[in-house]
């Protein structure tokens, strides 16, 4: 399926953010719940599910499996993510039901992640399945200097938790800079790390504002076996470019982040039906794209695993396409798009709005709430959103999709303190 609009070369990042603002009418959302914070009573939700299961979805399996770019694996169409994982039995129906790759991190759920998956996927053959981790440790990303060592550690410990000997990937995880994706002590360390037999290949992974900057330049590097980016229906100009050079250069193309916000769940305005078909048609969309290898969502419950995998192997169709941009409307002053940033100049605290809002986006919408507190406390005190009930706001009036960015932040914060 093809989209003028996004592989237009001459449409500007801004002229589209702006037009697809204007295309877009506000829409509410319902939420459920809620969480004490001094006097005030503000609401949180459940983690997105759908209603009812339906009785078709019981015993979905992976129908189709695609080239994982030069890496010679076949990957599930949909494939697991394990954020927030804690039941081994959950990854182990995962690779019942045919799903080959597996994306975990240290930092997920503080290392139990890795511990779960790694205990969920033992007695499998270890060549059957392709497991993904990140350079990372369980307080958070490396950063760019750690000492090369340090860094070689971090990876031990991830095949320790998980119990095997190798990694088949480790990614540069939220790249948010060209000096991050190249910092020679990571690359040294996955060089050493590859010599000895711990890892096979390298990636990188992101959504944040410079998201178009960084994988083009990996993509063009000739260095990264595997790009991991947010992308959902009809979001950059740019990406089904540098998808289709990822492709040319034989760069696996994994699209993470797909569900646009998970507010099928919460919205008053969706029908029973549409909630419960709204990740299906999510999913379609973006296998839709040639150039992607596969997806990765997050299953923390095997129901879930039941309801993604129902997709695998399903054409795009347009009642889909219609649902997709009815969620657009319905969330276009409510969702903060990954790889944006326009507002974050604007902010004379420097609070990362984008961060904050996703953060919250955990909590509200995944049920990640332990999580999301624990990176928003992490960061600068100087820097959280609770400068925002008193600021006159200059990031609204930045903002390309007019969302009401101060009252947003001030949930957030209300959200993530007491969590």
């Amino acid at each position: 399926m093809e989209d003028d609009e996004l592989r237009d070369p001459h449409l500007s990042r801004r002229a589209f953010l702006r037009g697809a603002s204007a295309g877009l009418a506000a829409g509410g959302l319902t939420l459920a719940g809620g969480c004490k914070y001094g006097t005030q009573l503000f609401l949180i939700s459940e983690p997105p599910k759908a209603e009812s299961q339906r009785p078709a979805w019981a015993g979905s399996r992976v129908q189709r499996y695609r080239p994982l770019g030069r890496t010679g694996f076949q990957m599930s169409d949909i494939s697991f993510g394990c954020g927030g994982l804690d039941d081994a039995a959950v990854a182990r129906r995962g690779v019942e039901r045919g799903i080959t790759y597996f994306d975990t991190s240290p930092d997920y759920s503080r290392a139990g992640s890795e511990i779960a998956l790694g205990t969920g996927i033992r007695g499998t053959p270890r060549d059957r399945l392709f497991v993904v981790s990140k350079f990372c440790t369980a307080d958070g990303h490396l950063a760019t200097d750690t000492p090369v060592p340090v860094v070689i550690e971090s990876v031990e410990a991830s095949l320790r938790r998980l119990g095997t000997d190798y990694l088949d990937l480790c990614h540069i995880h939220a790249c948010n800079s060209l000096d991050r994706l190249m910092a020679p002590n990571i690359h040294e360390a996955f060089d050493r790390l590859k010599q000895a037999g711990k890892v096979r290949f390298i990636g990188v992974s992101s959504h944040t504002p410079d998201l178009e900057t960084v994988m083009a330049h990996a993509v063009d590097s000739g260095r990264f076996d595997v790009i991991m980016v947010a992308y959902n229906f009809r979001n950059w100009p740019d990406l089904s470019n540098i998808f289709r050079r990822a492709h040319e250069k034989g760069v696996g193309v994994v699209a993470m982040k797909t569900l646009k916000g998970a507010r099928h769940s919460q919205l008053a305005d969706f029908t029973p039906t549409e909630r419960e078909s709204f990740a299906q048609a999510a999913f379609k969309w973006v296998l839709s794209n040639p150039d992607v290898s596969g997806l990765v969502v997050t299953m923390s419950r095997s129901e879930q695993i039941d309801e993604y995998l129902y997709a695998s192997g399903q054409e795009v169709t347009a009642s889909d396409v219609s649902l997709l941009e009815k969620y657009d409307r319905l969330v276009a002053r409510d969702y903060c798009r990954p790889g944006c940033g326009e507002c974050l100049d604007a902010c004379p605290y420097g609070v990362p709005v984008d961060d904050v809002l996703r953060y919250a986006m955990y909590a509200d919408s995944y049920g990640q709430e332990r999580e999301a507190s624990r990176l928003y406390r992490q960061l600068d005190p100087g820097r959280r959103a609770d400068h925002c009930a008193g600021c006159s706001a200059p990031c609204e009036r930045a903002c390309p999709f007019d969302l009401p960015i101060r009252e947003k932040m001030a949930h957030a914060h209300r959200r993530l303190a007491c969590a």
